[in-house]
């Protein structure tokens, strides 16, 4: 429900103040988007801050454009409000905050230099503008210390890779929820020939409007897929220079200014019957999606591990959890399950995770060696992903080589496709 709610909310300003600043078919075209778009239908399900920093950006775009329109308090405080909270919910919202501020204050300084009249009122603007950039800053400074750690933690090591096939994973995640390896060739052409489909309309679309009617009148569309290119922009230069934060996941925190630049062109559609194929290729993509998002939740694949560790597990046994190849990930599913047990997350690499891992509870401790085990002489679990790499590897280096293997299990399971490598062992010295 905490990730479903932004979205109710993002949707009903469809019929609001989108209705109310750009007409009744883009406010329409737009809720609809929000309700029935693949990519919304999949996260709308996820317990992440991204469908809330979704809302925030949305609602600061909107007020941006108002504020070009009426610079009065009310809209410059809304603005000020959302920007804020954009910021301090995830660093692409803090990028399209700053990329949104930057882009009015260079449009009332062009406006003041290049206007003979009006004059009072862009330097009215200009000084709403810095008052309330000035409070943004103070307050987000306490959260700032916070961002320059974190950001600093990712720049010695993280788990993102971008290299040039991450904008085809971008597309992809755009139109689809999805992110996938090459492994699933069939699903990565098909959410690829969904979102070529849509865009090639929405490119035909803007063009043949331009056609009759001599000029581009979509500048507000303009405006939001430009700030929306602006933060892959900023997000890959950054990746290059400083740190590899350009992931496709975290556009969803975008998604908002992507769905109004489609509602917007799709506005302009005179041919109904066309506008009703689009939205119903849309409708019957995002039941697919939800629809093998459920068989992959529900698959009986899934409990075999939790059956195999419920049936011999006893209430003095420790559990370690490894990350060779992401291993933590499907770690994650069974530490929740097993609380009451002595659980370690070995951070061989250092992620710098140890304040957030506390949420898994008081017996979840991280550890950067195995030293942890030096004086323990009990059974032991050991979990991994696909390899048995610290059972046969970091357990002999760290000097535990009086190692009893009692059980020794992989499994392969459909949620999020998380292998598992298990061993139970004896240690007796």
């Amino acid at each position: 429900m905490v990730s479903i709610i932004p979205l109710a909310i993002l949707g009903i300003l469809g019929f609001t103040h989108i209705k109310k600043d750009f007409g009744e078919k883009v406010g329409m075209i737009f809720s609809f988007l929000v309700f029935f778009l693949p990519i919304n239908v999949v996260y709308a399900t996820e317990i992440r801050m991204y469908t809330w920093a979704m809302l925030f950006v949305t609602v600061m775009g909107l007020y941006a454009y108002r504020i070009l329109k009426n610079g009065d308090i009310k809209n410059w405080s809304i603005f000020a409000i959302f920007s804020l909270m954009s910021a301090y919910t995830h660093y692409y919202g803090l990028m399209a905050a700053g990329i949104i501020n930057a882009v009015l204050f260079i449009y009332f300084i062009v406006k003041l230099i290049k206007s003979k009249e009006n004059k009072k009122e862009y330097v009215h603007n200009l000084i709403k503008f810095s008052i309330q950039a000035i409070v943004q800053i103070i307050l987000y400074i306490p959260w700032l210390f916070a961002f320059l750690e974190q950001f600093n933690s990712v720049s010695n090591g993280f788990w993102i890779n971008v290299n040039i096939g991450t904008l085809l994973e971008i597309f992809e995640f755009q139109f689809t929820g999805i992110i996938q390896g090459s492994e699933n060739i069939e699903l990565i052409l098909s959410s690829v020939a969904f979102g070529a489909i849509l865009l090639i309309y929405i490119i035909t679309l803007a063009r043949k409007y331009k056609k009759e009617n001599g000029k581009y009148d979509i500048k507000p569309a303009l405006m939001a897929i430009g700030v929306y290119i602006a933060i892959i922009v900023a997000a890959g230069i950054i990746s290059i220079v400083k740190a590899p934060i350009l992931y496709a996941r975290y556009m969803l925190n975008v998604t908002g200014l992507f769905m109004f630049f489609m509602a917007y062109i799709m506005s302009k559609e005179k041919n109904q019957y066309r506008t009703v194929a689009i939205c119903a290729l849309i409708v019957i993509v995002s039941v697919f999606m939800n629809f093998d998002r459920i068989v992959e939740n529900y698959d009986p694949s899934n409990i075999e591990v939790d059956k195999f560790i419920s049936e011999k597990i006893k209430e003095d046994d420790i559990i370690i959890y490894g990350n060779n190849q992401g291993g933590f990930g499907s770690g994650f599913v069974i530490s929740v399950k097993y609380r009451d047990n002595k659980q370690y997350f070995y951070n061989k690499e250092k992620w710098n995770v140890e304040e957030a891992y506390k949420a898994y509870g008081p017996n979840m401790q991280t550890v950067e060696s195995l030293d942890c085990l030096k004086d323990y002489t009990g059974r032991i679990w050991i979990v991994e992903a696909n390899s048995f790499v610290m059972l046969e590897e970091e357990f002999p280096n760290a000097g535990y080589e009086d190692i009893e293997v009692l059980e020794k299990r992989q499994f392969d399971t459909s949620y999020n496709s998380y292998q598992y490598a298990i061993a139970l062992v004896q240690k007796n010295s």
